[in-house]
């Protein structure tokens, strides 16, 4: 479906992706295959326990070990300042924890904390060297759930963190961190008014985002100070500044070059490795080379928060929902820095309300350090909302997605989260829904198993940020495209593509790279759906003003007003009364004179981008339950949204099947699973459950496109909405199979036998 503008020549269609071949034929170059001469093999040592006070480190075994050539500890880091915290697009950062993330200082906050490092000339002398390393620790009570984690007589993680948000400041350390709160209207006043109010609990459990290269790094420290950095990121800036600052150097010492990116989806916009094979190549003198297992990637790098939360709804008989409450627990793991922010601005974003009230805490607990995952905090917070308007609206006999047109959020609705919205396509989304043949065909039957339909909704703001761009004009006519942001889904063609439609040349004729931090301006890292936004508008501003030198060229060379030349498919043109009659010179033919016309045509640009136009999506599944395993499968599948203008549909419909699969393994099986030590018991895909081919069917999706006046082509970023509405549109069918209302992840066999059996209907 296409609301949109059309008759662009390039935006819209598809052509194959620039970086297709070198994926496909092995060619690519990922964070681990850099091999340089004279190269070292970095290992971390890591806590067995959650929570641990290190007494002593001895390394002198394992620097003894013959190869072993450098190693690592708490005492080669700088003390930074851990009262300061530094905005960072979607998050705060404080590089203090940042610093005890990477490596442990006086304790070890959760089983897999790195408390040292060594490099040897091997992997597996390596490996070998951090078994030799001593730790003495003093093992402290330690404290895994978000709820458990409030409580008064819970162990508490860090001595020096005091609740921020509250008042009077409180004078007893805790493990809340943060307390926040949205506010909009009068919530108690609106639920007098309500004919059904709906209250539920729900909880979330932690889960990895699932990227299948793991994080790896190549660091090279010169003996002039200068420092090369290669790795697999989301970010080639920020791993530059967070390098520098954890080790606190100037920025100006490192270059970092981005490596191809096998996932990250927000979970590479943190480092690891990085800083500590920087220190490891100081000390041996040689690169050295740091890539984790699959265990080390579970159990020492972000997922997203677990979380506790509690909705209230209120609505009256005729659909109109009165007033909305959400109170949102999320853990932070081990570092205050949780995604409780986004998910409380985005819980009732879909909704035009005139009285909601949103509470947020951010807690830390003895995990990892969370990291974002596509949409962080949104999905946890969508999930109990979504769940409860489904109920609302079989309480009141009313359709879903009546319910939701009813009350839907359009141009002008007051977010409680601050804004007025623009134009969005919410309601054309909601439409569209209702009018496919998916939400009305049969369901049909399978002997004595149920099935369910469920429908659910979602949001995402969608980020712009600081970007740079250059567009290069080569002599053949073609064109280079250089941008500073990692390509995770797709966004080198789409930045050719829209230099190719600026320009008026074909696609083919762009070559889009990614440059290292040496080689292009400061660009925000890929995440929070900006870099088709920003970063392609970036992209047009340059390739505009190389058409500007262009036009001057052809001026020259016609010995005419630049102001009489006009730039039309392209080709440049004489146009007015003093143009002359000239033929139109195509951008080849300038390019082949450019240097009689005064040299080399390029375009730059650089700005911070505002106007990031919100992404609303709908989503329909449908799911067959075996009340006997409670084993659930999903038939059908179909997801719609509103994703401005899709600049490369086939890259957009991979977006929202990715977010759907995602989606759908966080509703049914994963989740990270501890022992009563603290310790994770499935850090491996065999146990932890991620949805394989066999488990999804055909994923249906439906592209709305109401373009964002915002952006010159109406791009609206697109790849979070999508992970947003799948946990509740599975939770609804699964209800609507059973009668059950599942209120907490994941909906697994053994708890859904055991709601059975425990009569939840």
């Amino acid at each position: 479906m296409k609301n949109g503008n059309s008759g662009y020549r390039v935006v819209g269609t598809r052509p194959i992706r620039p970086d297709g071949v070198d994926k496909v034929t092995g060619r690519a170059k990922f964070g681990a295959d850099l091999n340089l001469p004279g190269m070292l093999h970095g290992w971390m040592v890591r806590s067995p326990h959650a929570h641990a006070r290190i007494l002593s480190i001895d390394t002198s075994k394992a620097e003894a070990l013959p190869g072993v050539k450098a190693v690592v500890t708490r005492a080669d880091f700088p003390a930074l300042d851990g009262a300061e915290y530094f905005s960072a697009g979607e998050a705060q950062v404080n590089f203090a924890h940042l610093s005890a993330n990477v490596m442990a200082r006086d304790k070890a906050l959760y089983d897999g904390h790195a408390v040292a490092a060594v490099a040897a000339t091997s992997a597996s002398i390596a490996e070998r060297a951090a078994a030799l390393v001593e730790v003495e620790y003093e093992v402290l009570p330690h404290v895994i759930d978000v709820v458990e984690a409030m409580a008064d007589d819970a162990p508490v993680l860090h001595d020096d963190l005091y609740t921020d948000g509250v008042t009077p400041k409180p004078e007893k350390p805790s493990n809340v961190a943060k307390r926040m709160e949205f506010k909009l209207g009068d919530a108690a006043r609106g639920f007098a008014g309500a004919d059904v109010v709906v209250e539920r609990s729900f909880t979330t459990k932690p889960v990895h985002q699932g990227y299948i290269e793991p994080h790896a790094a190549v660091a090279e420290y010169s003996e002039d100070g200068q420092i090369q950095i290669w790795c697999s990121s989301q970010g080639q800036f920020m791993v530059r500044n967070y390098t520098a600052n954890v080790l606190g150097i100037e920025a100006a010492q490192i270059r970092v070059a981005p490596a191809e990116i096998g996932g990250g989806f927000g979970g590479k916009t943190l480092v690891y490795l990085e800083p500590v094979a920087v220190l490891l190549s100081k000390k041996s003198g040689r690169p050295v080379r740091m890539t984790m297992t699959r265990e080390e990637v579970f159990r020492a790098s972000g997922p997203t928060s677990g979380a506790a939360t509690r909705i209230k709804v209120g609505v009256t008989r005729g659909g109109r929902i009165v007033a909305a409450e959400a109170e949102l627990k999320y853990q932070a793991g081990a570092f205050p820095g949780s995604p409780i922010g986004p998910g409380c601005m985005t819980a009732f974003a879909p909704y035009d309300l005139d009285n909601v009230l949103v509470v947020g805490y951010d807690v830390v607990t003895n995990r990892p350090k969370v990291a974002a995952y596509r949409a962080p905090g949104a999905p946890i917070s969508e999930f109990g909302v979504e769940c409860v308007i489904d109920e609302l609206a079989r309480k009141i006999g009313m359709d879903a997605i009546e319910l939701r047109e009813k009350n839907a959020a359009k141009q002008g609705t007051q977010a409680a989260y601050g804004p007025k919205f623009g134009p969005i396509g919410y309601v054309e989304t909601l439409a569209a829904a209702k009018n496919h043949p998916h939400y009305k065909a049969d369901i049909g039957a399978n002997g004595g198993r149920k099935r369910g339909r469920g429908f659910a909704t979602g949001f995402w703001f969608n980020i712009g940020g600081e970007s740079s761009a250059e567009v290069h004009i080569n002599e053949d006519g073609s064109a280079t495209v250089a941008t500073g942001n990692p390509d995770i889904g797709g966004s080198r063609a789409s930045m050719a593509i829209m230099a190719a439609e600026t320009l008026g040349i074909d696609v083919e004729k762009v070559r889009p790279i990614v440059a290292d931090t040496s080689s292009i301006g400061y660009s925000f890292l890929t995440g929070g759906s900006r870099v088709t936004f920003a970063s392609g508008m970036a992209v047009v501003e340059a390739a505009k003003e190389c058409i500007e030198e262009m036009r001057g060229r052809a001026a020259k060379i016609w010995d005419i007003p630049v102001d009489a030349v006009a730039w039309d498919n392209g080709k440049a043109r004489p146009a007015g009364s003093n143009a002359g009659d000239f033929e139109p010179l195509s951008l080849a033919e300038i390019a082949a004179g450019s240097a009689a016309t005064g040299g080399p045509i390029n375009g730059h640009a650089q700005f911070t981008a505002r106007g990031a136009g919100p992404g609303f999506g709908a989503h329909i599944c449908d799911v067959e339950v075996d009340e006997e395993t409670g084993a659930v499968s999903v038939l059908r599948y179909t997801a719609v949204q509103d994703v401005g203008t899709a600049i490369h549909p086939a890259y957009v419909e991979g977006q929202l099947q990715g977010g759907v699969a995602q989606g759908v393994g966080w509703a049914l099986n994963e989740e990270y699973i501890y022992d009563d030590k603290g310790r994770l018991e499935n850090p491996g895909f065999l146990d932890y459950r991620m949805p394989v081919a066999s488990d999804l069917p055909m994923i249906d999706t439906v592209l709305v496109e109401v373009p964002n006046p915002r952006h010159p082509y109406g791009v609206r970023g697109v790849g979070e909405v999508p992970i947003v509405p799948p946990m509740a549109a599975v939770a609804n069918a699964i209800h609507d199979a059973l009668g059950l209302r599942m209120s907490d992840l994941p909906m697994s066999p053994p708890r859904i036998v055991a709601a059975l059996e425990n009569g939840d209907r």
